[in-house]
């Protein structure tokens, strides 16, 4: 039984399709990372600001990498920076107004 892959972005030509992957994965996985790591210095409770500060750091790194692996993992280019704004977007939202 023969398998096919569907297009993964129908409509752009190869070269562009990785040329936007490859971009969402530097800047909006990094973006994405500092966001996350920023939401939880403020969010998780630690008895000293170092310690919630290194343990952010390392959540944020942890959700940088998955945010890569989740661009290229993605069916389309488009549900890929979905997939990678709405969060960033939920937790800018968070982080301006908790105050």
């Amino acid at each position: 039984m023969e398998t096919r892959l569907a297009p993964s972005s129908p409509g752009l030509p190869p070269w562009l399709n990785i040329g936007m992957r490859v971009a969402l994965a530097v800047f909006g996985a990094y973006g994405f990372g500092v966001l996350a790591g920023a939401a939880f210095v403020r969010g998780l409770p630690f008895a000293s600001p170092r310690d919630a500060v290194a343990f952010s750091l390392m959540l944020g790194f942890l959700l940088d990498a998955c945010a890569v692996v989740w661009v290229f993992a993605a069916a389309t280019v488009l549900r890929a920076a979905l997939g990678l704004f709405l969060p960033a977007l939920f937790l800018g939202a968070w982080l301006h107004f908790s105050g």
